[in-house]
């Protein structure tokens, strides 16, 4: 009898890994953006150049799907050198001591159709916050040409950057404390 509990043990993790499906992130057809208003009146938008992200799920429907994604802090990028350099500093993102920014999810459920609300855990600076995004999956469809399986994703929410540590020094009528997310690319399922 203990053979056979051990023999269950041992074989039980195996057979969830494999009906389990990996979808990995295309980074040439993605993009992490962020925006946030400046002096109270403008938008100002940046992305990070460095990411990678997957997404695990048993089940057809996504309802089981765990999303996680990562972005080095030092690939960020808002097409101003002056303003990167700033926001790579101690005073912002501190990238020498926390050089990764992730998201791993909690819940993934089904609103209707293709939208979905993800919940889950966003590290920062070494800050762990919960934040909810709305997230629209289309497809799967099959890539006839490359014989693979693609998923097009979409999420979009916020977070309040200074729960964050990032910027607390900075004044929210220089730089609003809220800061729009918005996470776009196509998904590849491995075989």
């Amino acid at each position: 009898m203990r053979k056979i509990v051990l023999i269950l043990i041992l074989v039980f993790p195996a057979l969830t890994v494999l009906g389990q499906d990996v979808w990995t992130l295309d980074p040439g057809h993605s993009r992490i953006r962020f925006t946030v208003t400046h002096h109270m009146i403008s938008e100002v938008d940046g992305f990070f150049r460095e990411f990678e992200a997957t997404m695990k799920t048993t089940k057809d429907d996504f309802s089981d799907a765990v999303f996680e994604f990562s972005a080095k802090t030092a690939s960020i990028n808002t097409e101003n050198e002056n303003r990167d350099k700033h926001l790579k500093s101690a005073d912002i993102f501190d990238v020498e001591k926390y050089p990764v920014m992730s998201f791993k999810s909690t819940s993934f459920s089904q609103i209707a159709g293709e939208h979905y609300k993800v919940t889950g855990d966003m590290i920062i600076k070494g800050n762990t916050l919960p934040i909810t995004l709305d997230v629209w999956l289309v497809g799967p469809v099959e890539n006839e040409r490359a014989k693979r399986h693609e998923l097009g994703f979409k999420a979009i929410g916020s977070l309040m950057r200074q729960a964050f540590g990032v910027g607390e020094n900075l004044s929210t009528m220089s730089v609003s404390d809220e800061v729009g997310l918005r996470i776009t690319g196509e998904f590849n399922k491995g075989y």
